[in-house]
């Protein structure tokens, strides 16, 4: 794998993140690339579906989920996900995480993950997730801790787009906070052409499944303009 292709570059970059919170935030920092089975994962994951110099869609959620990408590395992708549609062995867990069963079934649509991610990159704005007690916890949901967190976000999102972002637009997961946070970013760097917001798979997952394969395809027609 030559240095300079998308997955040793995406590698690189998810294996140094580092954050680190001031105690009196009472918050924990979701770091599964401190677990060594989880960086062996990752490794196999970007080899497998990245290993090229391709630059992609960027998709960006929130941050991890405790049961995604908190704990596989993999960005909207649980344990389950990873073994079944990847097709990468792992004993990290059996527990499924909505929001990683709904973006499989739009990744599905395209023919699999080996088609999807030749297009895509799904990441997060905070690459890192974050608990506070046993709940997941988004680095909006309190105002210290989104400042606290702020310069960590702006410096690992310059860091992603290097990884080989095209500029044509940003796909953002979750309408509301999240994507005006994002916004404003984008204004102070100036990368992305446009900013489109799609609805946060837990939502739909949780307060509109009976119509999930509206949004399903509502995902699918975003995406596609881009292939």
């Amino acid at each position: 794998m030559k240095a300079d292709t998308f997955a040793a570059k995406a590698i690189s970059f998810f294996t140094s993140l580092n954050l680190k919170l001031p105690s009196s935030l009472h918050t924990q920092v979701l770091n599964p690339y401190q677990n060594p089975e989880t960086l062996e994962c990752v490794r196999k994951f970007f080899t497998k579906y990245f290993n090229d110099h391709r630059s992609r869609i960027f998709i960006f959620g929130i941050n991890p989920g405790r049961f995604g990408g908190g704990l596989t590395g993999i960005s909207f992708t649980d344990p389950v996900a990873l073994r079944v549609k990847c097709r990468i062995r792992n004993s990290l867990g059996n527990k499924k995480e909505l929001s990683s069963e709904f973006i499989y079934k739009v990744i599905d649509e395209f023919g699999g993950a080996k088609n999807f991610y030749k297009h895509f990159f799904i990441s997060a704005i905070c690459p890192l997730g974050f608990m506070k007690g046993n709940l997941n916890y988004n680095y909006y949901d309190d105002r210290k801790l989104q400042k606290a967190v702020t310069p960590f976000i702006k410096e690992t999102f310059l860091q992603q787009i290097e990884i080989g972002a095209r500029n044509d637009a940003l796909v953002v997961v979750g309408a509301g906070k999240n994507k005006k946070f994002i916004e404003e970013l984008n204004r102070e760097v100036g990368f992305f052409k446009k900013i489109i917001s799609l609805d946060h798979p837990r939502f739909i997952m949780q307060y509109r499944r009976k119509k999930l394969g509206e949004y399903v395809k509502r995902y699918v027609e975003t995406l596609e303009q881009f292939t």
